[in-house]
């Protein structure tokens, strides 16, 4: 059989069609392999005795270089890395022995997919996984008769970080098994691409985004690739129309699924440290930041206020689990590259979680605005707690009616970039001279704002609401006219009268 690819499709035209400039033709089947990585199927807590398949339209090709719309008004645009054959030979009913003979060409490709369309496809995967650009491609092929089938890598990075790594030999079925299986229910044709799933590290990207999936043979001679399968996410503007079909819905479940993990998905972490339940919710709302310092002083933390920060809602009250921002100092050429457009700062508060805390990290700098009022609208939106910084608000008025508790180092008219660049998210952080990390529970009121390690936020509220009853009864014995001595603090006689009147309520 041939091994050099094909011209381009073409389009009815008659033109090149560039979706397809990767590939010897426009591919008749794309076939996707659902759990096949031992990484993955373990992240998933199941691993499938046999494998399971999907279908994508051959519309959904895009090429290295190309963008992605995430859909407007969705959220859980997922990348996965995977390695793509491309079948040469037409197989039908072939062995394991012999199926690696029917694949011509390895190359990289990327199988998003919406999980806010998941529910609604009832496990097709077609308006899920099937939009335009859905699978990029290429941006080289692979001869297969060079490389070894069983050691063949795929890495996958987002915006510059390795994300996933694994190697066919990680496979719970082996490419031969894919084959073969597919080969005795339909024949597989020249063209054809096979997407044979993605290794533990997929999650979710946002507009900005840059995804790159290389795959590679460490092992061949040479060390063949094909290269880094470049895709930029972008923001779609048009909505889809509920009068015609499905429309978008996501819940913290398909979060989780999306994310990897309840964690990734700020959700809070099921294991491993205290979850912000709807009691510990409730018991920290009645909890003053001055009792719970006092507590945490106790337990040997005395450096977990963010100093320096007052609410533009007095009388209001804000408690919910950190989302980080980082900014850095403005230098003008990282401004230029990391400031316009859909940035850090932009993404973060687009997709901000209901009950979370915004806290911004911009180096006790208030020489201009970290957020202003549509921003501040948007994370209201968004159901978040309350937003946090070290830093300026801008248009201050505004940002205090738009419903959600704000606290800030003051007011100031500037835009961002006279002295911020937004630099990253959810990473830890310094915020008014305290280390705020994702997931730390933040509470705020008229005193000031307060950080709190998750694993011990349950016994320090509770130790806060027992000491706020006993500051109680020694303020009405106070008042009564008794002495402070002896009374505030509790000495032996008055912790017996305080006790005595706890058992007799």
């Amino acid at each position: 059989m041939s091994r050099e690819p094909a011209a381009p499709a073409a389009q009815p035209g008659g033109e090149p069609d560039a979706r397809f400039g990767a590939l010897p033709s426009r591919p008749g089947k794309i076939i996707g392999v659902h759990l096949s990585y031992a990484s993955r199927a373990d992240q998933r807590g199941r691993r499938p005795e046999r494998p399971s398949y999907f279908l994508k339209p051959s519309s959904s090709v895009g090429t290295g270089g190309g963008v992605v719309e995430r859909p407007a008004g969705t959220e859980l645009l997922t990348f996965e890395g995977e390695i793509a054959l491309v079948i040469g030979t037409p197989a039908r009913r072939v062995t394991p022995d012999t199926a690696w003979e029917h694949v011509a060409w390895v190359t990289a490709a990327d199988d998003l997919g919406l999980y806010d369309l998941r529910a609604n496809d009832n496990g097709s995967g077609l308006r899920s996984k099937g939009g335009d650009g859905f699978t990029p491609i290429g941006p080289a092929l692979l001869d297969a008769r060079t490389v070894d089938p069983s050691a063949l890598r795929v890495r996958t990075w987002v915006n510059g970080h390795l994300v996933q790594e694994d190697t066919t030999a990680g496979l719970l079925f082996p490419p031969a098994q894919i084959i073969a299986d597919l080969s005795q229910h339909l024949t597989l044709e020249r063209g054809d691409v096979i997407l044979t799933g993605t290794p533990a590290g997929s999650g979710v990207v946002v507009p900005g985004d840059v995804v790159e999936v290389e795959v590679d043979a460490p092992t061949a001679a040479g060390a063949p690739t094909t290269g880094r399968l470049v895709t930029e996410v972008t923001e779609g503007t048009t909505a889809f129309d509920g009068a015609l079909g499905s429309l978008p819905s996501v819940d913290d479940t398909l979060r989780t699924a999306a994310w990897g993990s309840r964690e990734a998905a700020g959700l809070g972490a099921t294991t491993g440290r205290t979850a912000l339940t709807e009691v510990l919710h409730e018991k920290l709302m009645r909890a003053p930041v001055a009792g719970l310092s006092a507590q945490l002083r106790k337990r040997g933390l005395n450096n977990v206020t963010i100093d320096g920060v007052r609410s533009l809602h007095p009388d209001g009250k804000m408690v919910g689990t950190a989302r980080t921002l980082r900014f850095v100092p403005n230098r003008e050429d990282l401004f230029a590259r990391h400031g316009g457009g859909y940035n850090a700062q932009k993404q973060v508060f687009d997709s901000v979680l209901a009950g979370e805390v915004l806290v911004i990290e911009a180096r006790g700098e208030s020489g201009s605005g970290t957020l202003g009022d549509v921003l501040a609208l948007r994370a209201h939106a968004r159901g978040a707690a309350g937003i946090v910084t070290d830093g300026g608000v801008r248009d201050a008025e505004a940002v205090a009616a738009a419903g959600i508790p704000v606290y800030t180092a003051g007011a100031h008219p500037a835009v961002l970039g006279r002295k911020h660049v937004p630099w990253e998210s959810d990473v830890t952080v310094g915020c008014g001279g305290t280390t705020v990390q994702p997931g730390d529970i933040v509470v705020g009121d008229t005193d000031g704002v307060i950080v709190i390690p998750p694993a011990l936020a349950e016994e320090v509220a509770d130790a806060t609401l027992a000491q706020e009853d006993e500051d109680a009864w020694i303020a009405e014995q106070v008042a009564a006219g008794h002495p402070i001595k002896g009374l505030f603090p509790l000495n032996t006689e008055w912790r017996a009268r305080y006790e005595a009147w706890q058992a007799a309520r």
